[in-house]
């Protein structure tokens, strides 16, 4: 990630008061934000290489993604994944995703999207070429800020064409270790 932007997003951080855009639902936080980058995406591509516009907007996503992660482990009281998993009620919420877990345990934690407003979100914005940058690729950064001994594996999206998309967590096992110790 660009270290200008990292740099710039710890900065801020500290001066901004809390994020409590989370309560509208992030679906709609997500249109919101996406009815605003879509056009400044598009003149800023005008003027300057628009891969370079994407990429830079994709790593400031992922920053932002990253501190939400770190932000969410303190508000839900910790970091493991039963605590992770309490967090999907915000990606949840409206019935914007709809989820079957497939596995639950204290070192994993996997579920499938069966259903994806956000991509039929973007799609209907006429943006779907963008959804990635501005909702999927949030996720490994998202889990990385709220645990970084956690593991995300995904092999497909909706976002992508797919039936479902597959999330599988997994803690390091020298991680559950340290964790089945101290207790």
């Amino acid at each position: 990630m660009n270290g200008e932007i990292r740099e710039f997003m710890l900065e801020d951080t500290m001066t901004q008061p809390p994020d409590t855009l989370n309560s509208i639902g992030i679906l709609k936080r997500r249109e919101i934000e996406a009815r605003m980058l879509a056009p400044i995406i598009e003149a800023l591509s005008q003027k300057f290489d628009r891969a370079e516009v994407i990429d830079t907007v994709r790593d400031t996503i992922i920053a932002i993604a990253q501190q939400q992660g770190t932000r969410l482990a303190d508000e839900f009281g910790g970091c493991s994944l039963a605590h992770f998993e309490d967090t999907l009620q915000y990606w949840t919420k409206d019935d914007a995703l709809r989820i079957d877990v497939v596995s639950r345990s204290e070192t994993e934690f996997g579920f499938n999207v069966t259903r994806c407003r956000y991509a039929e979100l973007y799609r209907s914005l006429g943006i779907p070429e963008l959804g990635a940058v501005l909702s999927c690729n949030r996720d490994y950064a998202l889990i990385e800020g709220f645990n970084p001994d956690v593991a995300l594996t995904r092999t497909q999206t909706i976002m992508q064409g797919a039936s479902h998309c597959d999330f599988r967590y997994r803690m390091s096992t020298k991680s559950a270790n340290t964790h089945t110790e101290s207790q």
